[in-house]
């Protein structure tokens, strides 16, 4: 198991970061919340978990461990895959999720992407007691993040971040350019387009 890794990353395409490490380049899927902190040139360590598939090896990289631990509690619930885990982890940071469960709050749970309202039912009744003991870094929520992104056009890079949440071309599109105006960060625009969609 590839716990960790250490090196350069060399490019970013929302939520794949390709991290150079030792002279190999690896392709890691990264939730927004890590995904927005990073920059090209920039040296970082990921905590990372490996999905061992008959047709592929996936690499999910994560900034702190307690969003790896909260991966790797939600995708032993039954129907929650990573790419799911990945979405969960995007729309909302481990404190908030933590404390939907807490307070069962299949409402808030069903407005991420691909989560209806069975899943948000099983989502609370699997975790409630598994996520009693997970404690939280310092650095986990999305707000607390210091981002710094090299992207040609931040809106366009965000657009592609929330079709990789899940959303619909033309949903990405409407939500970005109702906040574009405000923002010039794609950390910005996606978390305030994914704001104001979850009010929705």
């Amino acid at each position: 198991m590839i716990g960790s890794l250490t090196g350069i990353v060399r490019a970013l395409e929302a939520p794949v970061v390709l991290l150079e490490v030792n002279g190999v380049g690896y392709e890691i899927d990264t939730p927004l919340s890590t995904f927005c902190q990073l920059k090209a040139g920039q040296n970082v360590t990921l905590w990372t978990h490996l999905v061992v598939r008959e047709d592929a090896h996936l690499l999910y990289g994560f900034s702190d461990t307690t969003d790896k631990a909260l991966f790797r509690t939600l995708i032993k619930v039954n129907g929650v895959g990573p790419k799911l885990a990945l979405s969960i982890l995007s729309s909302m940071s481990s404190a908030m999720m933590i404390q939907a469960i807490d307070m069962q709050d299949v409402t808030t749970l069903t407005r991420i992407p691909g989560v209806g309202k069975k899943t948000a039912e099983r989502l609370v009744i699997e975790l409630r007691d598994r996520l009693k003991n997970l404690s939280l870094s310092s650095s986990d929520s999305l707000g607390s993040h210091q981002f710094g992104i090299t992207t040609i056009s931040p809106v366009a890079e965000a657009e592609a971040a929330l079709v990789s949440l899940g959303y619909k071309p033309l949903e990405a599109q409407k939500a970005i350019g109702a906040v574009k105006s405000e923002f010039t960060e794609t950390a910005d625009l996606i978390r305030a387009a994914l704001k104001s969609m979850m009010k929705q």
